[in-house]
């Protein structure tokens, strides 16, 4: 992989185009263009040719790429060609919700446990996974070799789990918790703010009918 700065709109492309090369894969196609990955995903063939730049040479010019090739090559630079251990903290709605999404099983990221301060909800089942006491979350993450939390509670107590989470090593965070939440710079944080998502919708609504 060459030694430069990617920038984080390819890298949110690539895993776009990974999930179209999915879908191609599935549909036995064998062969596909720049041109037909960007109609895919409504984009552009340019703009396909550089993200796929940063990482190599891929595909035959005047032929394409290699479906098959290119989604494992696409899915090594992601990450995910490794089944990754990840716990949810939250056993509410949002929590519950995400247990059920079956994308994250698909994509390699394998839910392991939930776990809540709710005393009516521990020793429960949600799907398939188990729900502990907070309490055990340290020990838990330390003793299963857990490498990404996600985050969905309320925001007042999101810091100190978060603190939590990093003193018990845990190495990646997705924060749904509507607040800005402090890690050290070794750790890997994305919040998620829907609020703010859909003001953005709101925003662009409005300046539409301008």
């Amino acid at each position: 992989m060459k030694t430069l700065k990617i920038p984080e709109a390819t890298i949110i492309r690539l895993s776009v185009y990974s999930r179209l090369l999915d879908y191609l894969h599935k549909n036995g196609v064998m062969i596909v263009s720049s041109g037909e990955i960007a109609r895919g995903v409504d984009g552009s063939p340019a703009q396909v040719r550089k993200d796929l730049a940063y990482f190599g040479e891929f595909g035959t010019r005047g032929v394409g790429y290699n479906v098959k090739d290119l989604n494992e090559q696409v899915k090594k630079i992601l990450g995910l060609m490794h089944k990754w251990k990840v716990i949810i903290v939250g056993a509410g709605n949002l929590g519950s919700a995400l247990i059920h999404f079956k994308g994250f099983k698909e994509r390699g990221f394998n839910i392991q446990a939930i776990f809540d301060n709710d005393q009516n909800k521990v020793g429960q089942k949600i799907g398939d996974v188990p729900v502990y006491d907070i309490l055990e979350l340290e020990e838990h993450v330390k003793t299963k070799e857990i490498e990404i939390a996600i985050v969905a509670i309320p925001a007042r107590h999101a810091q100190e789990v978060v603190d939590i989470l990093v003193n018990s090593g845990i190495k990646a965070i997705l924060n749904f918790a509507p607040c800005v939440i402090s890690v050290p710079r070794h750790i890997e944080l994305r919040s998620v703010d829907l609020t703010v998502n859909m003001e953005i919708l709101t925003f662009n609504l409005v300046v539409n009918k301008r």
